[in-house]
């Protein structure tokens, strides 16, 4: 569904990138696991559009979407759970939700998105006219899932979705992450939650100073001795 190939991206002179291949089959979980300032968001705004590569190439579905503009690509299929939620806090639940629906693809769908979004987080359907920003942690994580559902994405791809949660709240997320996969949704995940994202991947890649370093199952991450001493303390 999503091949990444050969990508550089700089800031100035500093190299962000270096050369980034992956692919993302569909109906897998791919997860990015790498230590801050690994080039691991560098990498999800690149393919979203919100920052251009210097060198490389992004295909979606064999498409070249290398440089489109971020609401090309989402309108495309491709949806993005930022790091930090990046809900608007001023607007209520229910109209951040609509926010999501506004892609020319989402229009005709937002009613059925919406009651699936409620089924999923039915706490959200008591906060509809709620201001977003005066949720909890974890119900804004939710409703960034949420809005970005609305969109009719294919492929999301997750930042750090439980960074900054309570344990409990961030397996449901990560729970929740699993069963939409399970229900057809490609998942590309970045997670500081190394061993539980590497359980939930089909394929795994570590990502060292904008480099790809290592790849595999994520078992055979999980099992990797260079993982588990850099990421797992073990």
């Amino acid at each position: 569904m999503l091949e990444i190939m050969e990508l550089d991206l700089s800031y100035g002179d500093a190299r962000a990138l270096d050369g980034v291949a992956l692919s993302v089959e569909e109906g897998s979980i791919v997860t990015v696991v790498g230590a801050n300032g690994a080039g691991k968001t560098s990498l999800i705004r690149a393919i979203a559009g919100m920052l251009r590569p210097a060198r490389g190439r992004i295909l979606f579905r064999g498409r070249d979407i290398t440089g489109w503009p971020s609401h090309r690509v989402c309108n495309l299929g491709i949806g993005q759970v930022a790091e930090g939620r990046q809900i608007f806090p001023s607007l209520s639940v229910r109209e951040n939700l609509r926010m999501g629906a506004m892609l020319p693809r989402a229009r005709a769908r937002r009613v059925a998105n919406l009651d699936r979004v409620i089924d999923l987080f039915p706490v959200l359907a008591e906060r509809l006219a709620q201001a977003a920003g005066t949720l909890s942690g974890g119900e804004q994580q939710m409703l960034a899932i949420g809005r970005c559902l609305m969109g009719a994405p294919e492929l999301v791809m997750f930042d750090e979705p439980s960074l900054g949660l309570a344990p409990a709240v961030a397996q449901d997320v990560l729970r929740t992450i699993r069963d939409l996969n399970r229900e057809g949704l490609t998942c590309l995940l970045v997670e500081q939650n190394v061993a539980v994202s590497l359980k939930l991947a089909s394929r795994a890649y570590v990502l060292e100073n904008g480099r790809v370093t290592l790849c595999g199952s994520g078992q055979e991450l999980l099992d990797d001795d260079r993982v588990r001493r850099a990421y797992l303390g073990m």
